[in-house]
C-alpha cells in the first residue's frame, strides 16, 4: 500500500512565492506518509508570455526541486516547467520552447515527458483562443517511469482529451497516470472530472489529476478540482475549495491487478480498420 498525493495551486507569476507554496504542500504530503505528491501544470510560473524567461531558468528550478525531492525524501511529479532545449540537449532554434514534465526521486530526476498534445482551440472564455503551437514545440516520445510503488506514464492536461496516448501507456507497463492540467474554467466544468474517470476506466490506470484553480493575471481563469481516480474509474477524491489544497490517496498494486485480471480488458482489445 502507497499513499499518493495531489496539489492544487494557484500559481501566479512571482516564481518565490509559488516554491513556498510548493514546499508547504510537500510538507503537507510527507506529513500525511505519502511517497508521490503531484504538481498542477505552470506550477513553478503561471505568466503568459513568459515562457521563454522561465525556459532560462530551467535547470536552476530543476535543481531546486531535486533537493526539495531529497531533503523531504519524496517523489516529485514537477508539474510542467517551459524548457528551451529538447531531451537529446538541441536546443529550439525559432523562439519556441518545449512543455517539459519531470519524475523526479529522492536521488534526482529520473524521467521526462514532453507534451505531445498542443491546445489549439477557441474557447468561450475572456481568452478566447488558445494556440499553444505558437509559443511551444510538441514532444513525440511516450515516457513511463519506473519507481518502488508502480510504473507512472507521464501525460499533461489536453493529453487526457487522447485515449490511445493512455492506452500506450498501458501497453507499456503504467499502474499510475500523471495529469498535470491547468484547464480553463469553461472546458473544465464540463470534462474535466469525467476525462479522468474515461482515462481511468480505459487503462485500469490510477489517474492522479493535479490542477491549477482560480485567476491567474486579469483574463485567464482555471476550473480546479484536482482529483484521483482509481482503476475502475471511480472518482476516489477532488478538491471542491478554490486556491491552493492537497488530496492525498491510497494506491494499492495488488488490488489494481485483481481489477485488471476480473476484466482484462487489454487481452481483449482488438484494433478493427473500417
Amino acid at each position: 500500500m502507497t499513499l499518493l498525493s495531489v496539489a492544487q495551486m494557484n500559481s501566479q507569476n512571482d516564481i518565490e512565492a509559488n516554491f513556498d507554496v510548493i514546499e508547504s504542500l510537500i510538507q503537507q504530503s510527507k506529513a500525511q506518509a505519502a511517497e508521490l505528491i503531484v504538481f498542477p501544470e505552470n506550477f513553478v510560473c503561471f505568466a503568459a508570455g513568459k515562457q521563454r524567461e522561465t525556459a532560462a531558468q530551467f535547470e536552476s528550478i530543476q535543481a531546486r526541486l531535486e533537493l526539495l525531492a531529497h531533503r523531504y525524501q519524496i517523489w516529485i511529479i514537477a508539474g510542467t516547467l517551459p524548457c528551451p532545449f529538447r531531451p537529446d540537449g538541441s536546443v529550439i532554434q525559432d523562439g519556441r520552447v518545449r512543455t517539459v514534465s519531470l519524475c523526479i526521486s529522492p536521488e534526482g530526476t529520473e524521467a521526462r515527458y514532453d507534451k505531445i498534445h498542443l491546445f489549439d482551440v477557441q474557447v468561450g472564455d475572456a481568452v478566447g483562443g488558445y494556440q499553444e503551437s505558437k509559443f511551444f514545440e510538441p514532444g513525440d516520445q511516450v515516457v513511463v517511469a519506473k519507481t518502488p510503488f508502480g510504473h507512472i506514464g507521464l501525460m499533461v492536461c489536453y493529453d487526457l482529451r487522447f485515449p490511445e496516448l493512455a492506452l500506450t501507456l498501458r501497453q507499456q507497463g503504467a499502474n499510475i497516470l500523471t495529469a498535470p492540467a491547468a484547464f480553463t474554467y469553461t472546458t473544465g466544468q464540463l470534462h474535466w472530472q469525467l476525462l479522468l474517470q474515461a482515462r481511468a476506466m480505459d487503462s485500469q490506470c490510477y489517474v492522479l489529476g493535479a490542477a491549477q484553480q482560480g485567476w491567474h493575471g486579469e483574463h485567464r481563469q482555471t476550473w480546479g478540482h484536482a482529483g484521483i481516480t482509481d482503476s475502475r474509474g471511480q472518482l476516489l477524491q477532488s478538491i471542491e475549495t478554490e486556491g491552493h489544497g492537497l488530496i492525498t490517496s491510497d494506491f494499492d498494486l495488488e488490488q489494481q491487478n485483481q481489477v485488471r485480471l476480473a476484466m482484462p480488458l487489454m487481452q481483449h482489445r482488438k484494433i478493427i480498420h473500417y
